[in-house]
Order: structure tokens, then sequence, then C-alpha cells
């Protein structure tokens, strides 16, 4: 239909059904594409899209206070003493880290992290500068094998605190028990390895890991020049010639003993094997297998 320059009704009708049919379809078309964006949104978000979160930080337990007297009232944690609550070593054959530690002043071990607390670290042990290993380590603290009763007992230290020095050893002493056999290792490589006498069959040598403790230089020595006690203790006799049955290593005069399983518990070594071991550092890791 042709309109001239005057509408006419019927022109007028025309271009208003024509106008209202193009908003209908633009309405569409913008419905459309919002439709369209909403949709594509949650297909994007059911594809494992998320919105973005600031991790929440990993803050270290903080150690209980314990003052000068509570100190003073726990068990002391040398190889005289015993400490009935701390926890046991939950893999007693698994390596050990080689990270070792030292307390300049008494030291506070708690049961875990953050925990109660169970005993008290000493400076020294049997005269010499107390080291331990650390066997885990969570955040700002780390799991160390205990010297004390009973065998196998660890506890938790607060690396964070004051008067603690740590160390490196790539030391490892290995003892097997059927083989009668010692062998020094540094980063892996072997220093030697003899032929040992072990715990006889009534008072055998304590399997699993341990330390090197301390480092005994007699003054008159009857069978060795030197004897080395490790963190340790025999699981039949509760006291051997006045000590609390600390298992050691040490020498013998005798060499038929060497490969027979003859001792009250400690490993007894030939002079060869005394001498390197007297290198190898406190707090060094002793692993023995039965």
């Amino acid at each position: 239909m042709h309109c001239r320059s005057r509408y006419s009704r019927q022109c007028r009708a025309s271009a208003k059904t024509k106008a209202a049919r193009r908003l209908i379809a633009a309405a569409a078309t913008s419905l459309a594409t919002v439709l369209a964006t909403v949709l594509t949104a949650a297909l994007v978000a059911g594809c494992g899209a998320s919105t973005p979160r600031t991790a929440t930080p990993v803050v270290a337990p903080l150690p209980v206070r314990v003052s000068a007297a509570q100190l003073a009232r726990l068990p002391m944690a040398t190889t005289f003493g015993t400490s009935a609550a701390a926890p046991q070593d939950p893999d007693p054959f698994a390596p050990e880290t080689g990270t070792v530690l030292h307390p300049t002043a008494t030291q506070v071990v708690y049961a875990r992290p953050g925990g109660p607390p169970v005993a008290a670290l000493p400076v020294t042990e049997l005269g010499s500068p107390t080291w331990v290993p650390v066997v885990q380590s969570q955040l700002d603290w780390g799991r160390i094998l205990l010297p004390t009763r009973p065998d196998r007992s660890t506890g938790w230290i607060y690396l964070k605190t004051k008067n603690l020095v740590t160390a490196y050893s790539a030391y490892r002493i290995e003892v097997s028990l059927p083989g009668y056999r010692l062998t020094v290792l540094d980063a892996g490589r072997r220093l030697g390895s003899w032929t040992v006498a072990v715990g006889a069959p009534g008072t055998p040598t304590p399997a699993g890991r341990t330390f090197l403790l301390a480092s005994i230089a007699p003054l008159h020595p009857t069978y060795s020049p030197l004897i080395l006690p490790l963190g340790t203790h025999s699981d039949t006799l509760s006291t051997f010639g006045g000590g609390p049955g600390t298992v050691g290593l040490h020498g013998w005069p005798d060499p038929a003993v060497f490969g027979h399983a003859i001792s009250h518990g400690c490993v007894r070594v030939p002079a060869a094997a005394l001498r390197v071991l007297s290198r190898v550092p406190l707090g060094s890791s002793v692993v023995i297998t039965g």
C-alpha cells in the first residue's frame, strides 16, 4: 500500500502495526541475549569454575606456657628417667631425618604440638652435651626421640623457642642382630663394616631406631677405652653395673666374642670400628634390626 503525504486511517494503522512488530522483535532479541549469557555462565560454573577465595593461612599452635615451678616438676628426659606420658614412636624403623637438636637451656617436651608438657630435656646427658634427633616435623614443631624409659618414647619441641641449636648429621650406624654386623655410613658412603657381638638370648639387644646419646672415656678403662651409650635400654635388665640398663656400643679385649650373641644387651665392637665410631657426632642415627 502506498501512502501519500497525508496519511489515511489505514496507512496510519499499518504503520502502528509495523512499529509494534519491530519493538516486539527487538525485545525478543534482547531477552534471548540475556538468557544465553545466563546459560553460558551456568554451564561454565557447572564445569568447575568457582569464585576465587582467599586461602586461610595455616598457623602453628603455640606451646603451653610452663612456669619455672612446673618445669621443675616435669620428669627429666635422661637415660635414668621415665616419661610415662610421652607418646611412643609411631614408626620405629623409619629413616631419621638427620636433623639434630641441642638445648642450651632446659627445654619443655610436649605430648603433641600445642599439647600438654610431658618431660624436660636437659642440657647434658651422662656428661656429654645433649643432642637428640628429629624424626618428624610439623610447622614450627619437631618430634624427637627421648632417651628415657619406656623405650621408643618421643616428644615434641617448639622449634621457635630460644636456647635451641639445630644441626644436621649425615651419619648413620646400622646394626644387624642376626648378621652380627655393624656398619657406619656417612651420607650413604660406607666408612666400614665389622663383625660384632650382640645381646644373648636372655638379654637381647633391643631393635628399633635410636641415637648416639653420649661419649664416655673412662679414667681407668677395663674392657673399652670408649663407651658410647645409646638412647635405648635393655628389655630384661632394669639396672646393670650401677646404671639404668642403658644399651651402648663399646670395645672388647677378646676378639673371640665377635660373631656371637653373648653380651648383656650392648654391642661389642672391634678396635677399628670403635675408632670410626668415636668420630660420629652425638645425636646421629642408630638403627638396630632383628
